[in-house]
Parts: C-alpha cells; sequence; structure tokens
C-alpha cells in the first residue's frame, strides 16, 4: 500500500536531509572553480524543507505536486553540488 502524501512528503523530507549536506562548513563549500554558489543553494534547500516541516506539523496536508517540486529541488541542488565535488555522484542515477 502506498503512503499518504503526508507521509510520503516526511519521507522526502527525511531522504533529503540524509542525502545533503546542510552542516558542511563554509570553508568547504567555496572553492576558486566554484561555478554554482553552494552555500546560497544549501541555504534555499534548508529553508523549503523546514518550510514543509513546520506545515506538516501544522496540519497541512501536501498535494502531489508539492512532493513532486520538493523532490526536483532536492535533485537539481543535489547535481551541483555533484558538479562542484561536494558529493559523490549516485551510481543508480
Amino acid at each position: 500500500m502506498k503512503p499518504d502524501t503526508t507521509t510520503a512528503m516526511r519521507q522526502l523530507i527525511g531522504e533529503i536531509r540524509l542525502a545533503i549536506p546542510f552542516d558542511m562548513p563554509e570553508a568547504s563549500m567555496c572553492s576558486d572553480n566554484c561555478n554554482i554558489c553552494t552555500m546560497k543553494l544549501l541555504e534555499y534547500l534548508d529553508m523549503e524543507v523546514m518550510d514543509w516541516e513546520r506545515r506538516l506539523d501544522a496540519g497541512e496536508i501536501p498535494n502531489f505536486g508539492d512532493i513532486s517540486r520538493l523532490q526536483k529541488t532536492g535533485k537539481k541542488i543535489y547535481r551541483a553540488l555533484e558538479k562542484n565535488g561536494l558529493v559523490c555522484a549516485k551510481a543508480s542515477e
């Protein structure tokens, strides 16, 4: 049985928190060959995740579009971190 949208969103948030290094030191984020501002991307994604955690705790029920948008944002930011060499490339993708 598939989870309801609230459970699915909480699972997605958990996966994002595991995969994305939100606690990375600023010195590690910025390098000479940085093409994308990692710090701003991490701050943006962290704000989105925290907003959804707050909304879920308040009883809001996400729809499939909300889940899809957060998933897409997380994937794009993960790929940007890969390009900057800050996370390992996933073998499954």
